[in-house]
């Protein structure tokens, strides 16, 4: 969509972008440019919080060269993000708002995406994926896009950051508005009250919307230790879920909510912060966390708790255990890959790991979570190996179809530690060849980012290794050509004859592709007879489609020139057909031209060959 006209009625703005500003003049150009780029009907609107770097300055040229689209309103500076934000919200005219920060910035499809999620499900909140530069951002909603999600079902209250597309007119209806006053804490009020009253949430999964940006001085709100005070928070956090209750009647969706706020905001001040401080701000922490659990932990809520928020909870009056369940979870894992081979199908995975300082583990184990199964998750036993090293067995056969990453999880005192595997490894170890395991194709590899260790089982995100070769071809009745064929894959392994789908032919310049049938009998021998006579014109090339247990896996067929029948021609009434199977220069692939001329077609051939 075009950037609307200046002096647009408020019905044809699609979105508010509402930007609070203070002293954030190194940031601006990249953020406004971020939010005027976005291809829908827009307006942004900048609220300087009494800035005095110069930001008032740049706002003001960029309201004068985007008349119409930027607005910029001064006020004087107030504590915290919430009154500006505020402000912002009674002067917009969008159908939707979207609220971000001047030190963030958008990606260039981001409002486009997610107006359309919204337009089509009548969405009250959109969450748009964010991605973070120097700063945590929320992962666990985003693993796959949502028309619809479900509060109590969804884990989409794991966000409560205002970075998220809102109808406007839900919103003005319940009086959603930021908390003002208060450093921190001002839009989680905000997020709590708005998923309350939103009939339909969405989920943009699938593009980077909103980029998450820590600033390098550290001058960030958030990026000062001040803002995540234990005590503040837990002072904090009460607001909210007072509101939420208010909202949400006693029971499973309750019970799911207070959740996300005792994991999160609640028993994690138990952990780094607890170790932080000293031994009379531990006892006031401890205090307000209990104080919290007496009014609102329900049996529900305990039921969804972590093994070691239960340990926590049972510990709040031994100051002593709280000490070592905190520096258990801050410990690091250190783990190491001393091995990893084939033996027969079964992947053998070597290693060790142990938590670092002076907690003793335990006992170790290897933990595969899959990508494409949300919570699906195997704990494979590890045999002990001296002090801290491991070896376990896996086998891929056994695994359902999709990445398998692979984790080593360290217990100690009942709390379980987890850690990727592979980054840190010996030298010697390689990437295993891929195999064979009955059906299925066991791909082992090492990330490309940080170089842990993944199984793809049946070809997900790896190109499958495999040779379809051509031990003759023959030209039969119907202009058919008889190709036979032998199929390895996985380096030497052959596929089960129900491996075997398809013949494909993909016609190299319009992509329309013809599948013939094959027969495929047992040692990976195949035949198939294709009607290269019924091809409509064109320079087709063959695959092989097998099924390995996962996306169906093609294989360009192979060829020796010598190995390739002969072309033939033939007439068919005054149409006269040429087919000419051949192998490609180079990796000799099979290949067939296969053209028609007509009478037409023909004189004019003859005729341009005699002007000539």
């Amino acid at each position: 969509m075009a950037e609307q006209p200046a002096g647009c009625d408020e019905d044809s703005v699609d979105v508010s972008v509402i930007i609070p500003v203070r002293n954030c003049r190194d940031y601006l150009d990249r953020s406004l440019t971020s939010a005027l780029v976005q291809r829908v009907k827009k307006e942004i609107v900048v609220v300087d919080d009494g800035s005095t770097d110069g930001s008032a300055d740049l706002l003001e040229l960029y309201s004068h060269y985007h008349r119409g689209v930027v607005r910029v309103i001064h006020k004087k500076h107030a504590l915290g993000a919430g009154g500006p934000r505020n402000t912002g919200l009674e002067h917009a005219r969008g159908r939707y708002v979207f609220f971000c920060d001047a030190d963030d910035y958008l990606g260039p499809e981001a409002l486009e995406r997610m107006v359309a999620m919204a337009d089509r499900n009548g969405s009250d909140i959109v969450l748009g994926k964010i991605i973070g530069h120097g700063r945590r951002a929320p992962v666990s909603m985003f693993q796959r896009s949502v028309d619809r999600a479900d509060l109590g079902e969804s884990a989409v209250y794991n966000s409560l950051s205002c970075f998220k597309l809102y109808r406007r007119e839900m919103l003005d209806r319940h009086r959603v508005r930021f908390a003002e006053g208060q450093l921190i804490g001002e839009d989680i009020v905000f997020s709590v009250h708005a998923y309350c009253h939103a009939e339909v949430i969405s989920i943009v999964a699938d593009y980077d919307c909103y980029h998450l940006v820590a600033r390098p001085d550290g001058s960030s709100i958030m990026q000062q230790p001040a803002s995540r005070d234990p005590l503040g928070w837990l002072s904090m956090i009460s607001k909210p879920i007072e509101l939420m209750a208010a909202h949400v009647e006693a029971g499973p969706l309750r019970d799911h909510l207070l959740r996300r706020h005792f994991r999160l905001d609640i028993f994690a001040q138990l952990g780094a912060p607890f170790l932080a401080a000293d031994d009379m701000r531990r006892k006031e922490i401890a205090h307000e966390v209990a104080a919290l659990c007496d009014r609102w932990l329900t049996p529900g809520v305990e039921d969804r708790l972590t093994t070691t928020d239960r340990k926590r909870l049972a510990a709040l009056d031994d100051l002593d255990r709280l000490v070592r369940l905190a520096g258990i979870e801050a410990a690091t894992v250190r783990r190491r890959l001393t091995g990893l081979r084939w033996e027969g199908d079964r992947l053998i995975v070597e290693g060790e790991a142990a938590l670092e300082g002076p907690q003793r583990h335990g006992g170790l184990a290897l933990v595969l979570r899959s990508r494409q199964e949300e919570g699906g998750e195997l704990v494979m036993p590890a045999d002990p190996v001296g002090e801290s090293g491991f070896t376990a067995t896996i086998h891929p056969g056994e695994l359902s179809s999709g990445v398998w990453d692979f984790h080593v999880a360290v217990e100690c005192e009942g709390v379980i530690r987890l850690a990727r595997l592979g980054g840190e490894r010996d030298g010697g170890i390689t990437r295993p060849a891929p195999r064979l395991v009955g059906t299925v194709i066991a791909l082992p590899y090492f990330t490309r980012t940080n170089g842990n260790l993944s199984l793809d089982v049946g070809g997900h995100v790896l190109t499958v290794p495999g040779s379809v070769r051509l031990t003759r071809t023959r030209w039969t009745l119907g202009h058919r050509l008889i190709l036979d064929g032998e199929i390895t894959v996985g380096g030497g392994g052959i596929p089960e004859a129900g491996a075997v789908r398809r013949l494909v032919w993909r016609e190299r310049h319009t992509g329309r592709e013809r599948a013939e049938r094959v027969v495929a009998l047992p040692g990976g021998v195949f035949a198939a007879r294709p009607a290269i006579g019924r091809f409509a014109p064109g320079t087709w090339d063959a695959y092989l489609e097998l099924e390995l247990g996962g996306p169906p896996a093609r294989f360009r067929i192979e060829a020796d020139a010598g190995m390739v029948a002969e072309p033939r021609s033939w007439w068919r009434g005054p149409v006269r057909s040429s087919a000419r199977p051949y192998a490609t220069a180079g990796k000799g692939r099979l290949s067939a031209v296969v053209r028609k001329l007509t009478p037409m077609a023909i004189l004019r051939r003859l005729l341009g060959g005699s002007s000539c």
